[in-house]
């Protein structure tokens, strides 16, 4: 039934009716980092190249995915994912697999053959980079973007420093670091291997032949433990140790090898000696649970059938001939410090003991050498000294990676490499040595979103992708690596279970929920109609991504 409209309506409609002016607080769709975000040490857009990849967009998720990491396959073996720490999805059933989904997306790039658009536009400026390791390829990657010409300086016969020296092929394979290093060179990079810079006036030659110069020389000095001997054959530094493996050339060490350290290059060395036929046994200050090393990686050494001896310390090494060493320790209460590499330790009482061995790998970490820089530069602490914009106390000379920072992990060297490039570019541009660019700001000033601006309803629980591995006694035959990628299906799956927090993924609840239709949805946008929300904050609630805020008007 049609019941006719009063006469003293005039309009026919509603909307004159203009409920907005009863409002406190006006809702706002916002584009807001998520907490994975926050925690990455590239600061990657996690959020949007998951989303991308749910689509079933990898090209897309890739090229998302590269505007901050030039080395997704790599990064997607060896990250310390701090990302999945700081995952919303943690805290309602388990984290997601983001590690696991960067190398899917990474290892769908190498197969595909993408790679990486040439510079719009070519720069005046020039840059030379002393170090081919993430640190200094990651700048040259970002320099390249930007049209700078660049020249890296690499001391070894190939790129890759750490990754290729440092990291087994167990964990990193060489095909995959290859790859993804070539597709940086590609861009146009001029490159000079076998060429060591190590003094004062090869660096300040470099200096005056380019624009600016960037030093990502990394740590190259060994540590030492006051109670070892390193002149004697059955000691040998864990970071040589690892160059010798991955050279082919494994250091003639006897059949009972003891490696002192809790990291990861201990595990690395650890691992490589037992894939070499070695007993080895892992001699850690640290308990288990403190250990620096990713705990993943711990428990795959235990598979492998090494003997982990954890929170002890070594006191002394008694050498018997043709006998072999005997190693003299204590046990130790572990008490990490304010910061990395700080602590105490507590001897526990009646906890001495001893066992023999054959020979000790220490692998107890490594500083940088700045020696070789020569007088003109500021240290602080046992690093090269930079400011917020990675310049030294030289004009004109920018520093990164492990030779500046404690972080000593892959992901943060290409973090401050990127950072770095960027700090470089605006430096030139202020010369007049090339055209301006912006800084990715798509987040302004917006604290990091909170599980509990995550409409949870919309998120059923499930299972995370489990980490597939190589069968343990397959590992130890062969140099595979031990980790296995997603397939397809997975992939997809386990990105369907991200909260995309802070990305809109246009799920139209703001508009089918708000009681005064006063959502408009305008393309991928939205349109808050301020003459009608009256600030009830429904569509807040009903948000999947916590990509709406409510704001409190002031009138």
């Amino acid at each position: 039934m049609n019941t006719p409209i009063p006469a003293i309506w005039t309009t026919g409609s509603t909307d004159v009716i203009k409920t907005g002016t009863w409002r406190a607080s006006l809702a706002r769709h916002i584009k807001a980092p998520a907490p994975c975000h926050g925690a990455c040490p590239v600061n990657g857009d996690i959020a949007e190249w998951i989303g991308l990849a749910r689509a079933r967009d990898l090209q897309g998720a890739w090229q998302v995915l590269t505007r901050h990491n030039p080395f997704p396959s790599i990064a997607g073996r060896i990250c310390h994912h701090p990302c999945e720490t700081a995952c919303n999805r943690g805290g309602y059933d388990e984290a997601l697999s983001i590690c696991k989904l960067e190398r899917f997306v990474g290892d769908q790039a190498l197969a595909q053959g993408w790679a990486f658009a040439p510079a719009a536009q070519p720069q005046s400026g020039s840059v030379a980079i002393v170090g081919g390791g993430p640190s200094g390829l990651s700048a040259a990657f970002q320099l390249r973007r930007l049209g700078y010409a660049v020249t890296l300086y690499e001391a070894q016969a190939e790129l890759g420093g750490l990754m290729r020296y440092g990291i087994p092929a167990y964990r990193l394979a060489r095909t995959v670091l290859n790859s993804e290093i070539a597709r940086i060179v590609a861009m146009g990079v001029e490159v000079h291997c076998n060429c060591r810079i190590d003094t004062a006036e090869g660096f300040a030659r470099l200096r005056e032949q380019h624009d600016a110069l960037y030093l990502a020389l990394g740590a190259a000095r060994n540590k030492r433990l006051p109670a070892l001997d390193y002149s004697q054959p059955w000691v040998c530094d864990g970071a040589a140790y690892l160059w010798a493996v991955a050279a082919g050339k494994p250091v003639p060490l006897g059949q009972r090898l003891v490696v002192i350290g809790g990291g990861s290059a201990a595990l690395d060395a650890a691992r490589s000696a037992r894939r070499l036929g070695h007993e080895v046994t892992l001699l850690a200050l640290e308990q288990r649970a403190q250990m620096p090393a990713q705990t993943e990686e711990v428990i795959e050494a235990l598979e492998e059938g090494i003997t982990l001896i954890d929170g002890a310390r070594l006191d002394e090494v008694t050498d018997g001939g043709a006998n072999g060493i005997t190693l003299h320790c204590t046990k130790v209460a572990f008490v990490a410090g304010s910061q990395r590499g700080q602590f105490t330790l507590q001897p526990l009482a009646n906890s001495s003991f001893s066992f023999g061995a054959d020979a000790i790998i220490s692998s107890i970490g490594q500083d940088p050498d700045l020696e070789v820089l020569g007088a003109g530069f500021a240290a602080a602490g046992g690093l090269l000294q930079t400011n917020a914009r990675f310049a030294t106390s030289t004009a004109g000379v920018f520093a990164g990676g492990d030779m500046t920072s404690m972080a000593r992990f892959v992901t943060e060297a290409v973090g401050m490499g990127k950072r770095a490039a960027q700090a470089i570019a605006g430096e030139l541009q202020q010369q007049g040595k090339g055209a301006s660019f912006a800084l990715d700001d798509r987040y302004g000033d917006h604290p990091l979103v909170p599980l509990a601006a995550i409409s949870t309803y919309y998120h059923p629980t499930r299972e995370r992708a489990k980490t597939e591995l190589l069968d343990a006694r397959e590992r130890l035959s062969r140099d595979a690596e031990v980790q296995l990628g997603l397939e397809f299906e997975q992939a997809l799956a386990e990105s369907e279970r991200c909260f995309s927090c802070g990305t809109c993924i246009n799920c139209d609840n703001c508009v089918v929920y708000c009681p005064d239709m006063a959502v408009k949805r305008m393309g991928d946008d939205y349109q808050v109609l301020t003459d009608y929300c009256k600030g009830c904050g429904m569509c807040v609630k009903q948000c999947p991504t916590g990509s709406m805020m409510m704001q409190e008007e002031l009138r």
